[in-house]
């Protein structure tokens, strides 16, 4: 991985620990591995703190006649029972459309779809009770996959269609056309921690919520329509969370609403944690894509024109599809360039969970249905596929995007020629070829065979939804030199709190540890984005870094006006110095703090020059983009299918790294996950809607056995 030239004056994170691009450990390795690091399963919490659990819907489709309760509610344990009747504010409780009811309305989207809430002295005791309700109802036929829901012409919300130039008349043109189809699994996030809230009520009709959540302000926001309260009553708090993959974006908030709820009812704190089978029957997953290509190409191999279709399986609501089949549309010819184009993208109803966000937000599943084609397309051109992605990556003179964004930078031959060199790849793919020619034959392993291919990445950096792309932090200093630090940014393991702790450790100069980054909280930093889009380091990053400068103009202001200080202040090795003056930074602090010099900021930053007309396809949705190529070798047994990546080589562009040592985890488990979701994972439903891959039983995600050597 090329994270940068080796700064051997950064040493040891412990020699520089402030410094932005030292390789310091996560701000909370010792606590991950030792157990101390508190998920809000660990919270202590109050005395007759009450459980939460849901009866759950057994088809996919259907309307309620009757619900039945009596014997749920006289059930040993249980302190209430809950229905959509009883909700006092909003019902609906979807993300950014509605279609999301807290407890079903009367009707049935999807098994596993919850019906009514039961709270009770202990999780056992509410899960047992709910077992008992009685439901009639009348089943209604479903669709389950999106052929079926295009049949019927059922979206979730309109489809969109992006066109540059004339592609069916450049087709129809075309020197060689491809044509084909590539349909693509979704993938259960499986976040080590579940899906889990814990709701205390307080005075004035006010309420805590701690949520496993990526976005607390949302979080918020539906607690406050679910009670029908005012956003300043709710406050959500996150310290970490164990994983997320994007599936604690939305889908967080429905367990903080319920808890919430609850606790309002009953005046005690309430937990609601979905078990490992109840988190993957009910909440969502990666979305499926069923994809249709067709390509033109002249003799040479250049690409002249395409058409693509990209059916997004999005569930029984909108939830966060709008922007994921907008992704998927966005990256649909990853980095390369094409004069004319035509992209649909179809946003389909099922009767199954909502699915969701997940890594990669939609780009992934648009990036595979362009790299099948241009596979098929080398083979009938009989080129070698590098060569063909060679000679249509987007580049100076031939450098804007099928929706109109010019490209400024174009990193994307270089890296490629570099990692082709330094992985050895034309050498090894004739040691492949030759393998496979002598296994042809009838030689040693006649069984197996082996494959390589360098494929490129190229991501667009931003929310597609414009107004998403801003931050808020608070810093605060204390008398004795420590800072405390704010954001609206969620630490999922993935290391933002150290990154930013670093970005503020390093513009006063002081170690890291001398920076605490606090749970992330609405009171203090309000109406914050969720973390998510790639964009967290970024705009917190640069938010903190405002207001860090905030504070720096008012001691600055101090040293000119009480010390006498002329020169701009440096802060640096825990020294603020003016010229040939210099004090300690805690001495400082402390006599800036006598002369009443305000030692707390907030700082803001929003993300510059991106617009985008959504309908019509056309702008600049991304501030830049990330780069990154991989090439891997496989072999596989053709008679077991048993397969073994032998090697994998990754570069990737990452500008100046705030943290290597963080980078390169986030690099690595990125592929990981991308390798399990196309090969281990198999996400299934059966022909009722009913998840088949419920449980780490029949869900096999990646071991450190599969990791390459």
């Amino acid at each position: 991985m090329n994270l940068g030239p080796k700064d051997d004056t950064a040493g040891t994170a412990e020699a520089l620990p402030q410094r932005i691009g030292a390789p310091a450990p996560h701000e909370s390795a010792l606590g991950h591995v030792t157990g101390t690091a508190r998920y809000i399963d660990d919270l202590p919490t109050p005395a007759g703190t009450l459980h939460l659990a849901t009866g759950l819907a057994t088809v996919a489709h259907a309307r309620i006649d009757q619900l039945d309760l009596d014997t749920v509610r006289t059930a040993p344990g249980v302190v209430d029972v809950i229905t959509a009747a009883d909700v006092p504010g909003e019902l609906d409780v979807g993300a950014v459309f509605p279609g999301d009811p807290l407890l079903s309305d009367g009707r049935v989207q999807f098994i596993g779809q919850p019906l009514f809430a039961v709270v009770a002295t202990s999780l056992r005791a509410a899960q047992q009770a709910a077992r008992r309700a009685t439901v009639a109802q009348t089943e209604l036929p479903a669709l389950l996959t999106p052929a079926e829901a295009k049949a019927a012409d059922a979206h979730v919300l309109p489809a969109r269609t992006w066109r540059k130039g004339d592609a069916e008349a450049a087709l129809a043109h075309a020197p060689v056309q491809i044509d084909g189809a590539l349909y693509v699994r979704g993938q259960e996030h499986f976040y080590l921690e579940g899906q889990i809230a814990l709701a205390l009520p307080g005075e004035d009709d006010t309420m805590v919520v701690h949520s496993s959540t990526q976005h607390p302000a949302e979080v918020q926001k539906l607690v406050a329509e679910v009670l029908a309260l005012p956003l300043h009553k709710v406050e959500v708090i996150c310290r970490r969370m164990g994983g997320a993959f994007g599936g604690k974006e939305s889908q967080a908030a429905p367990l903080a609403c319920m808890a919430a709820l609850a606790a309002a009812r009953t005046g005690q704190a309430v937990k609601y944690r979905m078990p490992r089978h109840d988190d993957m029957v009910q909440t969502g997953k990666r979305h499926d894509f069923d994809c249709t290509y067709r390509l033109g190409f002249d003799h040479e191999g250049h690409l002249l024109a395409s058409e693509l279709e990209l059916l997004g399986k999005c569930g029984c609501s909108p939830d966060l599809s709008e922007g994921i089949v907008d992704r998927a549309m966005f990256h649909s010819h990853n980095a390369y360039y094409v004069p004319a184009t035509r992209i649909a993208g179809l946003r389909l109803m099922t009767h199954t969970v909502s699915n969701t966000a997940f890594r990669g937000f939609g780009g992934p599943q648009g990036m595979l249905a362009i790299e099948a084609a241009m596979d098929e397309a080398a083979w009938k051109l009989k080129l070698d596929p590098l060569e063909l992605r060679k000679r249509n990556l987007l580049r100076p003179g031939a450098a804007e995007t099928p929706y109109g964004q010019t490209l400024t930078d174009f990193l994307l031959p270089e890296l490629i020629e570099q990692l082709e060199t330094n992985c050895n790849y034309q050498e090894r793919r004739r040691a492949v070829d030759a393998y496979n020619r002598a296994a042809n034959a009838g030689g040693p392993g006649a069984n197996l065979r082996r494959g390589i291919a360098l494929t490129p990445v190229q991501f667009g950096i931003s929310f597609t939804t414009i107004h998403l792309n801003q931050a808020g932090a608070l810093v605060n200093i204390y008398v004795d030199g420590s800072i405390e630090l704010s954001h609206a940014g969620t630490e999922m393991g993935q290391g933002l709190y150290t990154k930013i702790a670093q970005v503020v450790a390093n513009a006063f100069g002081v170690p890291r540890s001398q920076v605490r980054n606090s749970a992330t909280r609405t009171d203090k930093v309000p109406n914050g984005s969720p973390t998510a889009a790639s964009s967290g380091s970024d705009m917190n990053g640069m938010a903190a870094l405002n207001a860090c400068e905030r504070i720096q103009a008012g001691l600055a202001k101090f040293a000119k006006e009480t010390l006498g200080w002329t020169d701009p202040l440096t802060f640096a090795d825990g020294q603020v110095r003016s010229g040939d003056q210099s004090m300690d930074f805690q001495a400082f602090i402390k006599a800036a703090y006598l002369a009443r010099t305000p030692l707390s900021s907030t700082g803001f930053y929003a993300t510059p020059e991106i617009h985008f007309d959504k309908e019509n396809g056309f702008g600049r949705p991304f501030y830049y983009y990330a780069f990154g190529a991989a090439a891997s070798e496989v072999a596989v047994d053709l008679v077991t299918g048993e397969y073994r990546l032998l090697r994998v080589d990754i570069l990737h562009d990452v500008g100046q790294s705030l943290n290597p040592g963080v980078d390169r985890g986030q690099v690595e488990g990125g592929f990981v996950q991308g390798f399990g979701w196309l090969t281990s994972e198999e996400l299934l439903w059966d022909d009722k809607g009913r998840v088949i891959s419920n449980s780490p039983a029949n869900y096999k995600i990646p071991t450190a056995h599969d990791v390459p050597e």
